[in-house]
């Protein structure tokens, strides 16, 4: 008896060395929903002539809606609380997407926009990249300013 519970730990042990390295994608994501819940105020700090009126404006974010596979943020900017950022998880990296919504919650005609982490991406920081469907709707919706975005 006493050899077979050494020999299940041993298995054990062998098993748990075996067991890959969360990735940086993974590991973002668990500290991200540890926030879970939680809102944060902030602000633009860009200068751009573009971005004045959310400059002007007191913004805050509320981390919610928080699985293994997807965070979703509501960023209120003033009283407009139209966007949440959609982070997700995928195949390469992590995802980001901007749910954009009218008052009454119907879809805004530019919406689900964003793009996918780059190699620029770390555990701490990630780079997100315009992508190509996005660039194609703000083409579409006489934006293409948008589509050199990060």
């Amino acid at each position: 008896m006493f050899l077979k519970a050494i020999s299940v730990l041993g298995v054990s042990a062998l098993l748990a060395s075996c067991s890959p390295e969360p990735t940086s994608a993974e590991k973002f994501m668990e500290r991200l929903s540890e926030y879970c819940g939680n809102a944060y105020a902030g602000k633009l700090v860009s200068t751009d002539d573009v971005d004045a009126g959310f400059a002007a404006e007191s913004i805050v974010m509320h981390v919610r809606d928080c699985s293994n596979e997807e965070i979703r943020i509501p960023l209120h900017v003033g009283e407009n609380r139209s966007r949440t950022w959609i982070v997700s998880q995928t195949e390469a990296g992590l995802r980001l997407k901007h749910d954009h919504r009218h008052e009454d919650g119907h879809a805004d005609d530019v919406n689900i926009y964003g793009g996918d982490s780059s190699d620029d991406s770390s555990e701490t920081k990630f780079v997100f990249p315009v992508d190509d469907f996005s660039k194609a709707m703000f083409d579409d919706a006489g934006i293409p300013e948008s589509s050199q975005n990060t």
